[in-house]
C-alpha cells in the first residue's frame, strides 16, 4: 500500500493488511487483555456475520468535496496499515468508503457531518472514512454514531503539510451496540491536529486513535470524555508515534463511572524514535468514580529512544468524589444531588468547552446530563 511495514513499538509490533498474518487474539496478548473478547460478536475471529448495515450520510460544508467510492479507489489505505486483527479484517470487509476532502489552501467556515446510523446489532458490519486536507487546509469534522451495531471501521486522516484539522467523534449508540474503530491520523510538515472523542453509549466500545507524523513541526492534541454506566464496557487505546523531529502531543482523556460492572480502560502509548530528537509530549488520564461496582485499568506507557527531548510525561489518577467538596458546596445550601452533579459536570466539562462546534457541545452536555440522571 505504499507504507513500510516496519513494527512501530514494542507494543505493536506487526503491521498488515493482510487478516491472516494476524492470530486469532485469545484475551492474553497485552493489546487485548483488558478487552472481553466474547462480547465483541465475532469481530476478532471472522465469525461474524457480515450482513448488518450502518448508513452514513453527509452534510458537506462549502468548499469540501464529500464522495462514496468503492473500495478500489486508490486513494484509500495510503496512510496507515493495520496493527491488529480487527483493523485488518475491517479493511478487508467494507464495500464503500467515504472520503472528505479539502483542497489546498481552503478555510471553512462550517463543519463537514457524517452521520453513521447502524440499523441492526444481530449482524455485523465494516465501514471506512478518510478525511484528507491538502496543504495549508483548515477544516472541522464532526463523526456522529448512533442507532443499534455491530461494526468495526477505519477511519484515516491525512493532514497535509501547514494544514489544520479538528475532529470530533461522538460515539452515542443504542445499548446493544458493539463499536470497534480505528482512528488513523498522519501529519505533514507543520500540520496541526486536534481530536475530541466522545463515547457516551453502547454496550462494548473500543477507540484507538493513533498519530504519525510525516515532517517536523506537527502538533498532535487528543482529547477524549467518556461515561460508563452499569454493565457498559468503554475502551480507549492511544498511540503516538513521534518519528520525526521537533514534533509535539498532548493528551487528555477524563471519564466517569457509575453503577454495578461499569468498566473503563483507558492506554496510552508515546514511542520517541532516536531521530525525534526536540519531542514534546504528555499524555493525562483522569477517572471519577460514582458508585461502588464499578474497574477502571489505566495505563500509561512512554518508550524514549533518544535524550534530546523538550519534555515527556504523563500522569494517571482514579478516584471518587472528593468529600471535601460536596461538604463545601452543601454547606452553602446546596443539595448533596446537585453539588454531585456539579463537581462531575465541572471535571468533564474542562474538556467538553474545547469542543469547537456549539451544535455539538450542546449534545455532548446533554447527554451527560441524561447519564446523571441516572
Amino acid at each position: 500500500m505504499g507504507l513500510e511495514q516496519r513494527p512501530v513499538s514494542t507494543l505493536h509490533e506487526r503491521a498488515s493488511f493482510d487478516v491472516a498474518d494476524f492470530e486469532v487474539p485469545t484475551g492474553r496478548e497485552e493489546e487485548w487483555r483488558f478487552t472481553p473478547l466474547r462480547r465483541l460478536r465475532g469481530l476478532h475471529n471472522g465469525t461474524a456475520e457480515a450482513h448488518g448495515k450502518v448508513i452514513a450520510e453527509a452534510v458537506a460544508a462549502a468548499g469540501a468535496t464529500v464522495e462514496t467510492v468503492g473500495r478500489e479507489d486508490p486513494r484509500l489505505g495510503r496512510s496507515f496499515v493495520p496493527a491488529d486483527r480487527v483493523s485488518a479484517q475491517a479493511w478487508a470487509s467494507f464495500a464503500q468508503a467515504t472520503i472528505v476532502t479539502v483542497p489546498k489552501e481552503t478555510e471553512l467556515t462550517e463543519p463537514v457531518v457524517l452521520r453513521l446510523r447502524g440499523e441492526d446489532a444481530s449482524a455485523a458490519s465494516f465501514g471506512h472514512t478518510a478525511v484528507v486536507l491538502e496543504p495549508f487546509a483548515r477544516a472541522t469534522v464532526v463523526l456522529e454514531h448512533r442507532g443499534a451495531a455491530t461494526y468495526a471501521d477505519n477511519v484515516e486522516f491525512v493532514v497535509g503539510d501547514g494544514a489544520s484539522l479538528s475532529v470530533i467523534g461522538l460515539q452515542d449508540w443504542d445499548d446493544d451496540t458493539v463499536h470497534v474503530s480505528y482512528q488513523h491520523a498522519r501529519l505533514g510538515r507543520d500540520a496541526r491536529f486536534v481530536s475530541h472523542n466522545v463515547t457516551l453509549g453502547g454496550d462494548l466500545v473500543r477507540i484507538s486513535p493513533s498519530v504519525v507524523y510525516d515532517g517536523p513541526g506537527g502538533d498532535a492534541e487528543l482529547y477524549g470524555v467518556y461515561f460508563a454506566d452499569g454493565g457498559q464496557h468503554l475502551e480507549h487505546r492511544l498511540f503516538v508515534d513521534h518519528d520525526r523531529p521537533r514534533c509535539r502531543s498532548r493528551v487528555d482523556y477524563r471519564g466517569a463511572l457509575q453503577d454495578a460492572d461499569a468498566h473503563a480502560v483507558w492506554i496510552g502509548d508515546v514511542v520517541i524514535r532516536a531521530e525525534a530528537e526536540g519531542t514534546d509530549t504528555y499524555e493525562l488520564n483522569r477517572n471519577l468514580v460514582l458508585t461502588d461496582g464499578t474497574r477502571v485499568d489505566s495505563v500509561p506507557n512512554l518508550e524514549i529512544l533518544t535524550g534530546e527531548v523538550v519534555g515527556a510525561g504523563h500522569a494517571s489518577a482514579s478516584g471518587r468524589l472528593d468529600d471535601e467538596h460536596l461538604f463545601y458546596l452543601q454547606a452553602r445550601g446546596i443539595t448533596a444531588d446537585e453539588a454531585r452533579r456539579m463537581v462531575v459536570r465541572g471535571f468533564l466539562g474542562q474538556l467538553v468547552e474545547r469542543i469547537e462546534v456549539p451544535e455539538v457541545r450542546a449534545k455532548v452536555e446533554e447527554a451527560i446530563e441524561a447519564e446523571l440522571d441516572r
